[in-house]
């Protein structure tokens, strides 16, 4: 593999400045503009259009811009830090010398429990150092990682972080590269992996100066959010490089231990060598140099196995990817919407739910009516390690036209049945922040732009969004500080009344996972599937029967139901969502072979070796 130049601004070890690396194809000049004291130097052209030089004056807080052909000054499209936000300079910035971490061993696809919270959201203080009191509570939940919301900078400090613009710098409002990286070795000493999500199928239209520097966008291809990033036409040499730099930078720079990408469905590139499979070379070749694992999860919808297919076998190399058709089967069971892509799942839940357990994609070619073609293609037998499901998410809470949680969508039952539909999944389970007990704040889209026509750009775009699911009024107003507000998570009432029930049937969810061998086990040849539509119930058989196994009943029905298990031998009731202590209207013994189900409730029995 050819070595990439590295970009942005890396003081050096010995103190005699900075060296500075820009990738800027469109220039025939580039200088770098030192502030505070202004300083002007010359950077020398090296080759595949990066500029390069060292700054002797320059240190770790210098600010800095770099300035094309005599024309305007602007930020580093590599800058590590935008203190100013996304107009102003870009800093200089020392590595962090607080690392504590030099012990950790990372977490193994195997043992991932994944939960996505937003840093501007999850507390009220909104930063990195405010989540750092709340990782123990999280690890005592029985969660193995925390998924954070993208953090590259943002305009303004109200934002999903899907607006990014610089995909090296680390959101200002919530405390820069330095917090993060206290953020990720607390994280690391209190036994948790760090993924981050990435988004390299576009870049935010706001404070966006990278064009300015080279060919990063093409107009061969769109994205639903304007134009794709330029992974495969003349330029796209650097455009590579810079985004691939991003990734190692947070992965061996801030110590990350994963990263999620961003709807890589989204990438259009045809060239020999995806971007994908570059970048899973480039991830594997620094696993190995850091010696412990560093995991690619994609976001895709393509239901495409070659996504997480060796490199040597012709795959893109990713480690795992979201697979969204159980979370699409549960979703219809429990609430019976069949819009937009609820169409392909409407009247056929509990088979494709079925489908989903066994083979990780319910669609595997054949037609799907919301696209109107053959999807998907056959990805059995693949370990379940490699995929990421989900009950609630960033998109299926905020994508919603009030950014209504399951609990309010459906009522507390039907939430309780998801998760243990979820977390009992023989695949990676993925938690939404607040999820765990119930939290009532909605989760809105928002965002804080300057411009007047783009903030009524993205409130039509919202309103369009939302037709398609022919949801009913207004949508917030996503520039309003008021939205943001409401998405704030209500600490206090974690462990009151209801949510401190449902707070308990996480937790024991979560324990029965950890400490049950056949509920660690991913192997889809350990799964056994059953399942009817009166009353709709799905069944898991998980384990081997000869040794151990764990029965686990989903029932759908609005109402209790005497139901006869297809396993023979399972007996004794491990938990009952429908227990008071869960909030419940009370659980029934089971008696003969048979269990008494309650309204929307998940039963787990101990199989006939337990």
């Amino acid at each position: 593999m050819t070595a990439r130049p590295r970009l942005g601004a890396t003081p050096n070890a010995d103190g005699t400045g900075t060296r500075f690396a820009v990738w800027a194809p469109n220039a025939d000049r580039v200088d770098v503009v030192l502030l505070d004291p202004d300083e002007r130097v010359a950077l020398e052209p090296g080759g595949d259009g990066v500029f390069a030089g060292v700054a002797a004056g320059a240190g770790p807080g210098r600010r800095y811009r770099y300035r094309l052909d005599g024309g305007d000054e602007l930020p580093d499209p590599a800058s590590a830090f935008q203190p100013e936000g996304v107009a102003g300079p870009s800093q200089v910035v020392a590595p962090w010398g607080g690392w504590t971490d030099a012990d950790w061993r990372g977490v193994p696809l195997s043992e991932l429990v994944l939960y996505e919270l937003h840093v501007g959201t999850f507390t009220p203080e909104g930063t990195f150092d405010a989540v750092v009191p709340r990782l123990a509570e999280l690890r005592e939940l029985g969660v193995t990682a925390i998924e954070l919301m993208p953090v590259s900078q943002f305009p303004g400090a109200r934002n999903w972080g899907y607006d990014g613009v610089f995909p090296y710098a680390v959101q200002d409002s919530y405390g820069g590269p330095d917090a993060l990286s206290r953020l990720v070795d607390a994280a690391h000493a209190a036994g948790l992996a760090v993924c981050l999500d990435c988004v390299y199928n576009h870049l935010g239209p706001e404070g966006n100066v990278l064009p300015r520097f080279g060919p990063v966008f093409t107009d061969r291809y769109r994205t639903p959010w304007g134009q794709a990033i330029n992974m495969d036409g003349p330029g796209s040499d650097g455009v590579r490089t810079l985004l691939i730099g991003s990734a190692l930078h947070f992965l061996e720079e801030l110590h990350l231990d994963a990263l999620r990408l961003d709807a890589v469905d989204q990438i259009a590139d045809a060239s020999a060598t995806h971007f994908l499979a570059e970048l899973a070379d480039a991830v594997a070749a620094a696993a190995a140099r850091a010696g412990r694992p560093l995991h690619l999860i994609a976001e895709s919808d393509l239901n495409d196995p070659r996504m997480i297919a060796p490199r040597a076998g012709g795959g893109l190399g990713m480690d795992a990817q979201w697979s969204g058709d159980l979370h699409h089967s549960l979703h219809t069971l429990l609430t019976g919407e069949e819009a937009g892509y609820y169409a392909d799942f409407a009247g056929r839940g509990t088979r494709m739910a079925a489908r989903a357990y066994r083979d990780a994609f319910a669609y595997t070619g054949q037609r799907s009516r919301h696209r109107g073609r053959r999807h998907g293609a056959p990805a059995a037998g693949i370990h379940g390690s490699r995929f990421v499901v989900f009950g609630q998410n960033h998109d299926q809470v905020g994508n919603r036209m009030l950014g209504d949680r399951l609990a309010q969508t459906t009522g507390l039952e039907a939430a309780k049945l998801m998760a243990g539909a979820v977390l009992l999944a023989p695949q990676v389970p993925l938690l939404f922040m607040g999820e765990e007990y119930a939290e009532d704040a909605p989760f809105p889209f928002f965002t804080s732009h300057a411009g007047a026509e783009l903030i009524e750009a993205v409130r039509r775009g919202r309103a369009e969004e939302f037709r398609s699911f022919r949801w009913a009024g207004e949508p917030p107003d996503p520039q309003a500080a008021e939205t943001f507000a409401s998405a704030i998570l209500r600490w206090g009432s974690r462990a009151e009344g209801v949510h401190g029930q449902v707070l308990d049937l996480y937790r024991e969810l979560l324990r029965l996972r950890r400490d049950r061998a056949p509920l660690r086990d991913l192997d889809p040849d350990r799964v056994e599937v059953a399942r009817a539509d009166d009353p709709p119930v799905v069944w898991m058989l998980r384990g081997d029967p000869a040794s151990d196994t764990v029965v686990v009943c989903l029932h759908f029905g609005q109402e209790p139901r005497l139901l006869d298990v297809p396993f023979a031998g399972a007996g004794r009731v491990l938990l009952d969502s429908a227990d008071r202590r869960f909030g419940g209207p009370g659980a029934v013994a089971p008696s003969g072979g048979a269990i008494t189900a309650g309204p929307q409730s998940v039963v787990v029995l101990e199989g006939p070796h337990g």
